[in-house]
């Protein structure tokens, strides 16, 4: 068997030698599949539907290891905070926290917890006073889409991390849906028809003349009845409309 497909799949075979196996009187050649290698050759699982996002935990840069708490409890109150948004799918603490403490590869971390989005961040203390900075990256282009930081003092550690918390969500919410907005702007249509008609408008769009115009609406038109939801051709049919 092993001798048959070896050639034919992507992992490989460990051989185990000759084992006596139950109810067969012969001893039978063992293979092994590692599962190491299977895991390589899985196809990555696609994004949710919503616009995803895994807080990561943030770095610990008071100086001493017993603040651990506070810093995780930050990233807690956010994670919490940012659930709360029901247009986003939010990893729960549990799997973000598998990182903590371990330099990660932003495009694995999202591969692995199939999310667009990762809150990342430190925690500095000096004295009573602690400053939070934090930042929002587009794992898809690696783009900083958000970036801030807080100050506030240790006297009430749970209203500085409900205000972190708050103004994160507050910060990074029209980000996000901003970001989103332009993503699906930029998104290509699954037709190559609609590409092919979106290209000849846009050849036409250029010549910078009525007849040109006329002709790329035309296309357009023809486009958007293959696929309505496609954004550029929407985009230069609305640009022709008023050349036009």
């Amino acid at each position: 068997m092993r001798d048959q497909v070896r050639d034919k799949v992507e992992f490989g075979f460990e051989d185990l030698g000759e084992q006596q196996v139950k109810n067969i009187t012969r001893p039978v050649r063992v293979c092994r599949i590692p599962l190491a290698e299977t895991a390589r050759t899985k196809a990555p699982l696609p994004l949710p539907d919503k616009p995803s996002l895994a807080v990561l935990p943030f770095q610990n840069m008071t100086g001493d290891a017993e603040q651990d708490y506070f810093v995780d409890g930050i990233v807690e109150e956010i994670t919490t905070a940012i659930s709360r948004l029901a247009w986003l799918f939010v990893i729960a603490r549990n799997s973000s926290f598998t990182y903590k403490d371990r330099a990660v590869d932003l495009k694995q971390v999202a591969r692995e917890l199939r999310v667009r989005y990762v809150p990342e961040g430190s925690v500095r203390k000096a004295g009573n006073r602690v400053r939070i900075t934090g930042q929002l990256i587009d794992t898809a282009s690696g783009a900083r889409i958000w970036v801030d930081r807080f100050d506030g003092t240790l006297d009430d550690i749970f209203e500085l991390q409900d205000r972190v918390a708050s103004s994160v969500v507050g910060s990074i919410e029209p980000k996000l849906r901003q970001s989103e907005i332009e993503r699906a702007t930029r998104k290509p249509t699954e037709s190559l028809d609609a590409y092919d008609l979106y290209l000849r408008a846009l050849a036409q769009f250029r010549k910078w003349n009525a007849k040109g115009w006329r002709e790329a609406i035309d296309l357009l038109r023809r486009a958007l009845v293959v696929d309505p939801s496609y954004a550029p051709a929407a985009g230069l049919f609305a640009w022709c409309r008023v050349f036009k």
